[in-house]
């Protein structure tokens, strides 16, 4: 799907499978099964300050699918018209966000994990850093 034309519509929730045992939980996470893209790049964010929000801007190209592995947060996904904001707080519940979004990510409780699965390698190219950069880009 061509970046510019996605909405907070084609961003989805997904529940990724969970197995327990009385030892603990596992969730697994596979290319193309579980999350539909092939992970090129795996990162997270993490002692976050108080009060603080991280990852206000867009990508042309990139596909995320972010996880609380730890703790809660919230991310508000702007298409240039429609925002929604989803609040993150299971590690077996992800958040895939598509091209052409600009998000922001917010709240973060003591202790959160923010671990995020990317489609590509960083590439600065990618990003769309301002948001009048990224509305222009949508307008396009």
């Amino acid at each position: 799907m061509e970046g510019k034309i996605s909405t907070v519509f084609d961003c989805n929730i997904i529940h990724l499978n969970r197995i327990h045992n009385r030892a603990g939980n596992i969730t697994p996470v596979e290319n193309n099964i579980h999350i539909p893209f092939a992970v090129k790049r795996v990162y997270y964010l993490y002692d976050i300050p108080g009060g603080e929000s991280r990852a206000a801007h867009g990508h042309k190209q990139l596909e995320q699918f972010i996880v609380a592995a730890s703790g809660s947060f919230d991310i508000t996904i702007d298409d240039g018209i429609n925002k929604k904001t989803v609040q993150l707080n299971r590690p077996y519940i992800g958040l895939h966000i598509q091209p052409g979004i600009w998000r922001d990510i917010s709240n973060f409780s003591s202790g959160a994990i923010c671990l995020v699965l990317a489609s590509m390698l960083y590439t600065e190219a990618d990003y769309l850093r301002e948001y009048k950069q990224f509305k222009d880009y949508k307008s396009l």
